[in-house]
């Protein structure tokens, strides 16, 4: 660890940080470029953060020696998670103190203590910025802390911006704002800006105090939708006070998430409907020609027409299976986690892989691999739905590669390809049930955008974590890891 931490590299690499932000950049890349700017700052073996939603926090950025955790979930119930919100805003901690399975996987991968300052938004820990450390010093340094801490206060700002962050749809901000309220003067000017009106429009009572509203108002007692110019949506009613003088109360609130979930639908009836016709209509073609056309057929030619619906009869019960499951937040506890032979249930799954990513994938699971705890037969999902994506977004004649390997604390598989590769900022969206990319993407490599949602489910079902990581030289590796049996 420096004797004391570098500001003067600091303030240039924030400045750095700042130009994204200025440029338009948002969310993720921001965030980790910010973790990779404080890393050496502060002398520590990773930097890592924590985004906290109501449910729970999920690590969505690291630096250094941490990005495997990347993608963690860190559930609510987690002693860790309550130690983390509760006491001083900055201290210091051994991680061998605490509880929790995620601080001990840090300790397993040889990390001793940890900084750890919480990022807060009128009140609100949007999330926690740790600074890692191997050594087992625990001098407490008063500008180290103060550092991070103030570090943890940039952080919080962009979440108050909602550029891109949080990560997560229901994110802390978006499920604790109340609605904005205002009230205008005969002239259109405000009088009265309250606390959620800042943070639904970012705008601070300073700057919208006397001042024209932000927005348009819409006809007394009818209600308006009104995109503002960062993309957020804005629902706003609008009355006038009883009393004296001509006033008018607004109230508005953000509806971004509502719009997008109408958007996911509207996407998926689309997509799904065209996903259906298409093995329906072959299916149905087929059987046609063999039963009006039966005698004159060759028996390669009735063979041939039999392959093809067996094949498309084997799409369409698949697609059904993914829309219903998805449509269900039911999950089976009928069956307890048991130990199981990883690297013998990857290669029984890939026997059950179409023909055309069976002969594109190559299998590399050492024969001393641990065993590993959940649910086997729900590997052949997993690894269907992985290796499907990874065809669907990589030339057809490149290879998918399966890599088997083990930790202290966990036994993991990644799948790589060599394909378009995902953008940083979609590494979390990517899970989200019908989100399929940007348009460009749905026309080019259509789909319903559930085999990504379906995985996730599946593997934190049996305690795992699942995640998405751009691959070096091209391409996308998702890597998945469940507890050592």
């Amino acid at each position: 660890m420096p004797e004391r931490p570098d500001l003067a590299t600091l303030i240039a690499d924030h400045g750095a940080v700042i130009e994204m932000i200025n440029s338009g950049e948002a969310g993720l890349p921001v965030l980790t470029s910010l973790l990779r700017a404080a890393r050496p700052t502060l002398g520590a073996d990773c930097v890592a953060f924590v985004e906290f939603a109501p449910t729970g926090g999920r690590v969505i950025a690291a630096s250094g020696c941490a990005e495997w955790s990347v993608g963690r979930p860190l559930p609510a119930s987690d002693p860790a998670t309550v130690c983390l919100l509760t006491g001083p805003r900055v201290r210091q901690a051994r991680l061998d103190h605490l509880d929790g399975p995620l601080a001990a996987e840090l300790v397993g991968n040889g990390l001793r203590r940890m900084i750890v300052a919480r990022a807060e938004l009128n009140g609100l820990t949007v999330g926690t910025l740790h600074a890692l450390y191997a050594d087992d010093d625990e001098t407490e340094d008063r500008v180290q802390h103060a550092t991070l801490g103030y570090l943890a206060s940039c952080i919080a700002h962009m979440y108050g911006d909602q550029s891109g962050l949080p990560v997560h749809g229901d994110g802390p901000v978006v499920a604790a704002l109340a609605d904005g309220l205002a009230v205008v003067d005969r002239d259109g000017r405000v009088r009265l800006w309250n606390p959620a009106a800042t943070q639904v429009t970012g705008r601070s009572a300073g700057d919208a105090m006397n001042r024209p509203l932000p927005f348009p108002l819409p006809p007394a007692g009818q209600v308006l939708d009104h995109q503002l110019p960062d993309g957020r949506w804005l629902r706003i009613t609008t009355g006038e006070l009883v009393g004296p003088g001509t006033l008018r109360v607004i109230t508005f609130r953000d509806i971004t998430d509502q719009r997008r979930r109408e958007s996911d639908r509207d996407l998926f009836v689309a997509v799904t409907s065209h996903e259906l016709r298409t093995p329906v209509t072959v299916i149905k073609g087929y059987a046609d020609t063999l039963t009006d056309h039966w005698e004159s057929l060759t028996d390669h030619d009735r063979r041939q027409a039999a392959r093809v619906i067996g094949q498309r009869a084997n799409e369409l019960a698949r697609l059904v299976d993914r829309l219903l499951t998805s449509a269900t937040d039911v999950r089976s506890d009928g069956e307890p986690a048991v130990p199981f032979d990883l690297g013998e249930a990857l290669r029984a799954a890939v026997l059950d892989l179409p023909g055309d990513l069976r002969r594109r994938l190559f299998l590399h699971a050492p024969a001393d691999l641990p065993k590993a705890l959940g649910d086997r037969r729900s590997l052949t999902t997993v690894l269907t739905e992985l290796c499907t994506n990874a065809g669907k977004w990589a030339p057809a004649d490149s290879p998918i590669e399966v890599f088997a390997s083990a930790d202290n604390q966990t036994v993991s598989f990644r799948v790589t390809d060599r394909g378009v590769g995902i953008r940083p900022e979609h590494v979390e969206r990517a899970f989200d049930r019908f989100w399929q990319g940007e348009s460009g993407d749905r026309r080019a490599y259509p789909g319903a955008g559930l085999g990504l949602y379906l995985v996730r489910r599946i593997v934190e079902q049996q305690n795992g974590w699942v995640s998405l990581r751009p691959r070096d030289g091209g391409g996308t590796v998702a890597e998945v890891r469940l507890p050592r049996g």
